[in-house]
């Protein structure tokens, strides 16, 4: 596994300048016709937890790494802002959290990435992968965890022109649970001025820390850890610290735009969110990069090294053809819905090795006899089955159905969750009504529930 990561990193340094390619340029071309004068953009991002992209499987899903660079290129050129990740880049330390872990190091150097915060689980999965001299030779880093073993400074500064003065931006880490907030005061030029901006990115934010860094006055934004999906404005601006949220799992960006106050010297600064719509277009070496993640998960075997437990009481799956002989209308109205091709959906997109989608798409994954992989499963275990819903059905068959069918039942929010399935809340009974599958008003009670 760690010969597969340093070869994964070992691509990453080698891609510095992939971005000048005919993708890059035409990116480039936008931003020059749209970019807005007089403004400076720093791009905040973090928090993504592993989501390389939106599974994919229902529309409005927001998100992907292949989606950003647009964005950063249509708002301003490279001159005038800072893109900074505020870390968090996975929520585990999985073989595959591993993979994305290096994945993501690749997509922030494509995307030109000008500084990486690294929290407290990036540093420690950076340094158990041997990657902590190595990650300073692709970007800028900053982290907190800032003692002998990460060895990376708190803060960094970047210098750039707004209309015709230079305004230094300074972006620093902060550990809120262990450091004293008077420390703050080392982390940024002694004597804040007009001309300056600085961004502290703490690991922790209650009402005591921000009014704490709001009284000290020397942070102008303070980044907190999300709480939610989107990105945004927390706290009250009007109290003198801007406090935001980059959000979680990708799905917006934060845009804290610089410009100069109206009648005076100072600077005044406008935070908002984007949307990583699925409009936005692709960049092509970042969907590239996506394709190289899913060839890594399925040499790495992920699919089969899934722990899978013992079902209770010697309960077995059966497959849904099994099902057929007593249940044979249930069994073809269900042939003809779309949880019957679930399996395939995956097919067409690569992701038929990785767990993560599985799961969902099959039946039994993570139990004895039930779904392992498509060369060691038998076929009915594909998709979307009877078992799914119903549970494993070995001791309703062999009772001739007089046993009821019992856990574990995969109930459909397990499933149909805000990431994978943005539409559903709030429209259960129109996707109950796409699966009725029995025959009104007397259908037996384990078919219908």
């Amino acid at each position: 596994m760690k010969r597969l990561l340093t070869c994964i990193f070992v691509l990453s340094v080698g891609t510095c300048c992939i971005l000048t390619g005919p993708g890059g340029r035409l990116a480039k071309q936008r931003a020059e016709a749209t970019e807005e004068n007089g403004v400076l953009t720093v791009f905040l991002t973090g928090n993504e937890l592993g989501a390389l992209k939106p599974c994919g499987c229902s529309g409005g899903q927001l998100g992907g790494l292949d989606r950003r660079l647009v964005v950063f290129d249509g708002a301003a050129s490279s001159s005038k802002r800072l893109i900074v990740d505020t870390g968090g880049f996975v929520e585990g330390d999985s073989e595959q959290d591993l993979i994305k872990f290096n994945i993501l190091i690749q997509a922030f150097n494509l995307l030109g990435y000008d500084l990486v915060n690294l929290s407290k689980r990036d540093v420690e999965i950076a340094e158990s992968l041997g990657l902590l001299d190595s990650i300073s030779s692709v970007f800028n880093v900053i982290s907190f965890q800032s003692g002998p073993e990460a060895g990376f400074p708190s803060s960094f500064t970047k210098n750039l022109l707004l209309d015709e003065r230079t305004v230094s931006v300074t972006v620093a880490a902060f550990g809120a649970e262990s450091g004293s907030v008077e420390q703050i005061n080392k982390l940024f030029a002694s004597e804040p001025n007009e001309q300056s901006v600085n961004i502290l990115i703490s690991s922790h934010c209650d009402d005591d820390v921000v009014g704490a860094i709001a009284e000290m006055g020397i942070v102008d934004c303070l980044v907190c850890p999300s709480e939610s999906d989107e990105a945004g404005v927390v706290g009250d601006p009007n109290e003198g610290l801007l406090a935001v949220s980059v959000g979680r799992y990708g799905k917006y960006m934060g845009s804290l735009q610089i410009r100069a106050a109206q009648g005076g010297g100072g600077l005044k600064l406008d935070f908002s969110a984007i949307a990583v719509t699925e409009d936005l277009p692709q960049e092509d070496r970042l969907v590239e990069l996506y394709k190289n993640y899913q060839q890594f998960v399925k040499e790495e075997n992920l699919l089969e090294k899934r722990p899978r437990f013992v079902l209770p009481d010697g309960l077995r799956y059966t497959g849904s053809k099994s099902c057929k002989l007593c249940h044979e209308y249930e069994y073809e109205v269900c042939s003809s819905m779309a949880h019957a091709r679930a399996y395939a959906t995956l097919e067409r997109v690569g992701s038929q090795y990785d767990p993560e989608c599985v799961i969902c798409h099959v039946v039994g994954m993570g139990y004895e006899s039930g779904f392992i992989s498509e060369d060691k499963s038998r076929e009915d275990l594909r998709d979307v089955g009877c078992e799914s819903c119903h549970g494993p059905g070995s001791e309703h068959i062999r009772t001739l159905g007089v046993a009821v069918t019992t856990e574990p039942m995969l109930d459909c929010v397990d499933c149909h969750t805000p990431e994978q399935s943005a539409d559903y809340a709030g429209n259960e009974e129109l996707y109950l009504e796409k699966i009725v599958h029995w025959r009104e008003p007397k259908a037996a009670n384990d078919v219908k529930k």
